[in-house]
């Protein structure tokens, strides 16, 4: 039985990928070491990790106003570093609340200073991306999740702003191309398009940094990490490695144009499927559906259960939706095939047949 990975994170990764890893924990690049135990100071981890980093630069097409970070923690640890350096205690950030993760960045946000909520779709369930709403021209930045893994809506075309953007853009990083200068400040845990669990990249724009007066621990100042350029301790090594790895296999399938391409034939297959099926359902805005993560949901929710333990049969992993917001969920990253997703949509068909 073929086995299809829908996994929302950690995610697929490209076979190429995975098997150029495998061969370097046992030998990195011919030098009987493996890259498990190579010195994170040494030349052979330095040229990862500069790789890594142009790859990043490459593929943004950003100048030398940004720094490329590589850091401990997920995501989440963001939720905190970002305001952290950029918001004093007496000052105001603005945040967009489309969801789980926008909701808890603004909730760590509010530890270091004061949180205006500008957009906030928990109205609707958060099923659409609200785009009519103002910044005060004193808020220190804007905050957005580009992506709703959880919810499945997606900016886009993200909000034009006169203060510095933020980005969190975890699930949808390198899948499309975009006028990535527009942000200030970018982050991504690395286990959905760009890699392995265990490291963070951060994108910064060096004139944002050193406005604040707050003393900030030296582990959690972005300054410290650009001038120990990302070696202030020891880095996820075998992450950055695979990151390097998958960054450097989307350039060479043709960078962020074709994997637009592929996303945009693999979601719209899936949501014309969708569409066509009325045993299933989607609930999401048309024009903010995410093609990365699509959540819909069975007409009857008796049929929710056997259609997933359908699914479970048949190899399509990882399509139950998050637990608190239930359905389906399938996640179609820079690496799912598809003839994937072609699999599942036939199963979709199989099922409404019989349940039609």
């Amino acid at each position: 039985m073929s086995v299809h990975n829908f996994n929302s994170g950690p995610s697929i990764l490209p076979k190429t990928v995975m098997e150029e890893a495998s061969r370097a924990i046992i030998d990195f690049n011919g030098t009987g070491l493996s890259v498990l135990e190579i010195g994170h100071r040494t030349p052979l981890f330095q040229d990862v990790l500069q790789e890594a980093i142009g790859s990043v630069k490459k593929l943004m097409e950003l100048d030398d106003a940004y720094e490329v970070l590589f850091l401990h923690g997920g995501a989440t640890t963001q939720f905190m570093q970002v305001p952290m350096n950029l918001l004093d205690n007496n000052e105001t950030a603005a945040y967009c609340d489309n969801g789980i993760w926008g909701k808890k960045a603004a909730k760590e946000a509010s530890l270091f200073g004061n949180v205006n909520v500008v957009a906030d779709t928990s109205d609707r369930s958060h099923t659409y991306i609200k785009k009519d709403f103002a910044v005060p021209a004193d808020a220190k930045y804007l905050h957005i999740t580009t992506n709703n893994t959880v919810e499945g809506t997606q900016w886009h075309q993200y909000p034009e702003v006169a203060v510095p953007l933020i980005g969190d853009m975890s699930s949808d990083i390198f899948s499309r191309p975009a006028d990535f200068k527009k942000f200030s400040l970018i982050y991504a845990g690395a286990q959905k398009n760009m890699g392995a669990a265990g490291v963070n990249m951060v994108v910064v724009k060096k004139d944002i940094l050193g406005t604040i007066k707050r003393s900030i621990p030296t582990i959690m100042d972005y300054r410290k990490h650009i001038e120990a350029g990302s070696l202030m301790n020891t880095p996820p090594v075998f992450a950055v490695y695979v990151s390097m790895l998958t960054l450097r296999w989307i350039i060479a399938e043709g960078g962020l144009k074709e994997m637009e391409q592929r996303s945009n034939a693999k979601s719209a297959l899936l949501y014309n499927t969708i569409d066509s099926l009325p045993v299933f359902t989607s609930r999401i805005a048309k024009e903010d559906r995410s093609q990365t993560n699509a959540v819909f949901f069975l007409s009857d929710p008796q049929l929710e259960a056997p259609f997933l333990d359908l699914c479970k049969k048949e190899g399509m992993v990882g399509v139950k939706g998050y637990r608190t917001i239930g359905g389906v969920r399938v996640s179609m990253y820079n690496a799912l095939p598809i003839s994937s997703v072609q699999a599942f949509c036939d199963l979709m068909k199989e099922f409404a047949t019989k349940n039609g």
